[in-house]
């Protein structure tokens, strides 16, 4: 069972990364917030009686089925809106312009404009990650971010070791050629 300490310890430590996967999938900051603190209510409501060492496995589990339960309701109330804008004026919603997340506090850097180079650079990744298909970005982050092997992310995922392997590769092939567009791949 998993003390008050190490669930306070564990929330702490991993709200930086659980941000970011949300954020990427939402694409809004607010919406994004709502669903990591929602995710660690249940973790802590519901499985605070497990031990520390499975924390990480359930919090991300309830952290992608949020996310996923988040983008079910949008279908729907997207459906209905395609259905009714036919009479209303035409107002488009756009998401907000992804914005430069990671703290990079360890990183050194030589001069100020590797620094400015460096977030530029992060900020075109995260951009490319955040257009994404979903579940090629959900095994992306997973498997290269969060560091889950194999087996892991596909139970995260709730599909087969193959197919984190073939969302992966579309994931990672694709982020190539837009980094290559941009003039940072090779």
């Amino acid at each position: 069972m998993a003390s008050t300490r190490e669930m306070e310890e564990f929330l702490r430590e991993v709200s930086g990364k659980a941000y970011r996967q949300a954020l990427f999938s939402v694409k809004n900051e607010e919406t994004a917030l709502d669903m990591v603190q929602d995710s660690m209510m249940k973790l802590s409501e519901k499985y605070g009686d497990k031990p520390a060492s499975e924390l990480p496995m359930l919090f991300t589990r309830i952290l992608q089925n949020t996310i996923l339960d988040f983008h079910r309701r949008q279908k729907v109330r997207n459906t209905w809106t395609t259905l009714f804008s036919s009479f209303q004026k035409d107002d488009d919603d756009d998401f907000d312009v992804l914005e430069n997340l990671l703290a990079r506090d360890d990183a050194q850097h030589d001069s100020a404009q590797d620094e400015v180079e460096q977030g530029q650079n992060m900020k075109v990744i995260e951009e490319a990650i955040a257009e994404l298909p979903e579940r090629q970005r959900q095994a992306f982050i997973l498997r290269y971010w969060e560091e889950m092997d194999l087996a892991e992310t596909a139970a995260v995922m709730g599909c087969s070791e193959g197919s984190v392997k073939t969302h992966c590769s579309r994931a990672t092939k694709a982020l190539a050629a837009v980094l290559k567009q941009r003039g940072l791949g090779r």
